[in-house]
């Protein structure tokens, strides 16, 4: 709360008073206010891709599977499909990007509506996508691709305007150094001190990202890390200090507790309205996140689960993050184009409730969880999900006024309303047309002059 206060006195002392220091410790650290351009975004997109493309089943923990587990399932896929001996170092060669345009990438997640991208630029394998320093010869400049990937894709984005994270594992499953501080009980730090930090502060020099994506903390305090030298580092002496966003895994026990933005466990959904700034991060593909050249359609998200989810999320003051698994050529399967454009489409009408919106004071109908509230000042929108079958949105929450006016976002002309017996609006919708298929998921009814 200290430096909260410091914040004040500086701005209203204006810019003679230099931005107060943070101090490398958690009641510091986490004072610090959230750069506003994250919430206001709502919308990202998460992008998962390195050498587990290549196997590209199971999962991107495909390494750990087989040679950290020795998994079954795992040991027979690499015997029935690769030569004897084959080794996980073997696969790189083969993530060779050659249909990874950049330009083509940063569109379609323009056209999706998202706001901002996050890239793996190293999972716990280890390998990197881009020419770490530290990490010779299990990189995309040295092997694979020959390329810098997280560079072009920045590149990219930036041109469509669009803001750039980068997720990051602290620790790789398989290297030495690791395992050697693993097996003191985490009380040497040599892979902190010569690989994971040395390639953090490599990133944000040499990217200059908005979001740090950290994971792979789990397994070690964030005292074993550096974590809190590195976010002082990043606040107070970075070129990205007034404006990068960073989220909660940076060390063990400090998911949904310190840190920026809170993830707390993948695909985290609360019940009720957090206190603190949150993501849900999500996956296309329902059981991986990484590419699997094997999924089949069931287990890809539809169009009415990922709006339900998106609605759902920010209605209760969260950020969506809807990750893709690209192949390891570089191409984003179409079925996930078709679902992201399908997304863009449904922000391109609805997006007024979406974007830059807050939690209104009561955030679904105590009758239904099909209709979730956003609000943006003194306009309420109510998101249903559910077209109602008499064409009559019942709400509950919502005090009308008698000027009270009622729009459906995407249609013209104001809808009739009136007073629900005991509480309440019952608001008239246009008549739909009978249709074999279900409609499409989620229609916005904005609100203007209700309490």
């Amino acid at each position: 709360m200290a430096a909260l206060a410091l914040l004040g006195v500086a701005a209203a002392l204006g810019p003679g008073l230099a931005a107060p220091r943070y101090r490398p410790d958690w009641a510091s650290l986490d004072a610090r206010p959230l750069p506003a351009w994250y919430d206001r975004a709502k919308v990202g997109v998460f992008v998962h891709w390195g050498v587990f493309s290549v196997p590209a089943w199971g999962s991107e923990w495909f390494w750990w599977h087989w040679q950290g587990q020795h998994d079954a399932a795992y040991e027979s896929f690499v015997r029935r499909r690769f030569p004897p001996g084959t080794t996980y170092a073997d696969f790189a060669p083969h993530f060779t990007a050659h249909d990874f345009q950049p330009r083509q990438w940063a569109q379609l997640f323009q056209r999706a509506g998202a706001r901002y991208v996050v890239l793996t630029t190293k999972h716990h394998e280890g390998f990197t996508n881009w020419g770490s320093p530290v990490s010779w010869n299990w990189n995309s400049v040295d092997t694979g691709p020959h390329r810098d990937l997280v560079g072009e894709l920045g590149e990219a984005l930036r041109e469509s305007n669009l803001r750039y994270g980068l997720y990051h594992s602290l620790m790789e499953w398989f290297n030495p150094l690791y395992l050697a501080d693993k097996q003191s009980d985490f009380k040497t730090q040599s892979f902190v001190l010569k690989k994971t930090m040395p390639e953090l502060y490599d990133l944000v020099l040499k990217y200059k990202p908005d979001l740090i994506w950290s994971d792979g903390d789990w397994e070690a305090p964030d005292s074993y890390w550096n974590s809190t030298s590195f976010l002082a580092w990043l606040y107070n002496d970075s070129p990205v200090k007034d404006t990068v966003v960073v989220n909660d895994r940076w060390g063990r026990g400090c998911s949904c507790r310190h840190g920026g933005f809170y993830n707390c466990a993948d695909k985290f959904r609360p019940g009720t309205l957090p206190n603190h700034k949150w993501e849900m991060c999500s996956s296309l593909d329902r059981l991986s996140w990484g590419y699997r050249s094997n999924m089949s359609l069931p287990e890809v998200m539809d169009e009415m689960s990922m709006i339900e989810e998106l609605v759902q999320t920010v209605s209760l003051g969260g950020n969506y993050l809807l990750n893709v698994g690209p192949t390891k050529e570089g191409v984003i399967a179409p079925i996930f184009q078709e679902r992201l454009l399908a997304l863009g489409r449904w922000l391109d009408t609805n997006g007024e409730a979406i974007y830059e919106s807050q939690p209104w004071r009561v955030q679904m109908e105590n009758t239904t969880d099909t209709v979730w509230y956003t609000s943006k000042g003194p306009v309420v929108f109510a998101i249903f999900l559910l077209w109602p079958r008499d064409n009559v949105l019942h709400l509950s929450s919502p005090i009308p006024s008698p000027g009270t006016q009622v729009t459906l976002l995407g249609f013209a002309g104001t809808l009739e309303w009136q007073i629900q017996p005991g509480t309440g609006m019952l608001i008239t919708l246009p008549y739909m047309l009978p249709s074999p298929l279900p409609p499409q998921s989620g229609w916005v009814a904005k609100l203007e002059g209700v309490k």
